[in-house]
């Protein structure tokens, strides 16, 4: 066989890969291992959502490609959403595309930008596809300080001068995964303008912004001054609509990046299946307020079994206003120790924050997406086995 490209030899496995390898393998043994390491949705979509899917994939029509950019009319539907959610004009033909998920957006938007001498700045904790993009452009990354005392917000007056000079991209994600910290108008209006003078694109990726708790709710980075002429936003369907595995998403904003995204994203996918994007525009349209109230109010009773449960557990947490996680400290072991005992002797897989870069040092990240029974008995277990480590 060939030698590896460059690109892989310097590419980490995927972290949920190597986890589920590890579970796998224990499985095998017959062990049971209640799994609070990943966020996908354990409930499924509205019934309309799927019998729009059904109907949709019974026309004899609908069965062949879709286009590089979609049906007009599921663009459409995402241009209305963005004006009725947070009353931002999107040029359907030209400052929206659809994405095989938003995960495969961020990854070809890294394409797009980024190659060799080139910076991407990525935050200190964040989701893993960040940095790999970056890596595989073959291009550098520099975190960006996220204190705890500043609430886990992206420090960009940190980041060296030099650095600067290099960077093309600025990564965000509030409601931010793994921490479920959140972040305000302001907070966007100073990262568009910082953006602007220092000629960056601002990459917000925003798929947890309807996943909220105690009446918050979260904005959209579009919604800054001037943000159209330096932001691209990632929404995605997986955790606003259950849908994590129909892989329906779409990038908006900035027309110029949009393009180039689709140069990458026409030479190497065709687009959706007709079926979905039919589904999406359903979900987008027929998705009453008062469904994902219900939904995020079962994630709302999950979220405070955790808190409660965090001091017989060894860990310490800010409660979350957003998103699907936990993002909790560990006070009397080594984080990395407590992931592997958790998983080896309690038999509950709980995501290292190691995992989402050197701001995770000493915590780790529970998930929500898992049936209440589930969760019960993963705590029982957690309980049980803290209570009693050697």
């Amino acid at each position: 066989m060939p030698e590896l490209s460059e690109r892989l030899e310097t590419l980490p496995p995927y972290v949920f890969q190597v986890i589920s390898q590890q579970l796998r393998e224990m499985q095998k043994q017959g062990i049971d291992v209640i799994r609070i390491d990943i966020g996908s949705p354990d409930m499924p979509p509205a019934d309309f959502v799927i019998d729009a899917l059904e109907e949709s994939a019974r026309h004899p029509g609908h069965h062949g490609y879709s286009g590089y950019t979609g049906i007009p009319a599921f663009r459409q539907a995402v241009a209305r959403y963005y004006k009725k959610r947070f009353d931002v004009d999107l040029n359907p033909d030209t400052e929206v595309l659809p994405l095989i998920g938003s995960k495969e957006g961020i990854i070809n938007l890294s394409l797009a930008y980024l190659a060799k001498g080139d910076v991407a700045l990525v935050p200190a904790i964040g989701y893993p596809s960040y940095e790999m993009g970056t890596r595989l452009a073959q291009a550098e990354f520099a975190t960006v300080p996220m204190p705890p005392e500043n609430g886990f917000l992206l420090d960009v007056s940190a980041i060296p001068a030099a650095t600067l000079q290099k960077a093309k991209l600025l990564w965000c994600n509030y409601p931010n995964n793994p921490t479920g910290v959140v972040a305000d108008l302001d907070f966007y209006n100073k990262l568009v303008q910082f953006c602007a003078e220092n000629d960056i694109l601002l990459a917000s990726d925003n798929p947890y912004v309807d996943i909220t708790f105690d009446g918050y709710e979260a904005p959209s980075a579009l919604q800054a001054e001037n943000a159209k002429a330096h932001t691209v936003e990632f929404m995605s369907f997986s955790k606003t609509y259950n849908m994590a595995g129909w892989r329906l998403g779409a990038a908006v904003g900035n027309a110029d990046a949009l393009a180039n995204l689709l140069t990458v994203k026409s030479n190497m996918d065709s687009g959706h299946f007709k079926a979905i994007y039919d589904a999406g525009i359903i979900a987008l349209e027929q998705t009453e307020q008062a469904w994902l109230d219900e939904r995020n109010a079962v994630y709302q009773r999950r979220r405070d079994k955790i808190m409660k449960a965090l001091p017989q557990i060894g860990l310490a947490a800010e409660t979350p206003k957003a998103t699907l996680y936990v993002w909790a400290k560990v006070l009397e072991m080594d984080a990395l120790e407590y992931v592997d005992k958790a998983r080896t002797e309690a038999h509950v897989s709980i995501a290292p924050g190691a995992a989402y870069g050197p701001g995770g040092d000493g915590y780790v990240r529970l998930s929500l997406s898992i049936t209440d029974e589930r969760l019960d008995e993963a705590i029982e277990r957690l309980i049980k086995w803290y209570s009693h480590k050697s």
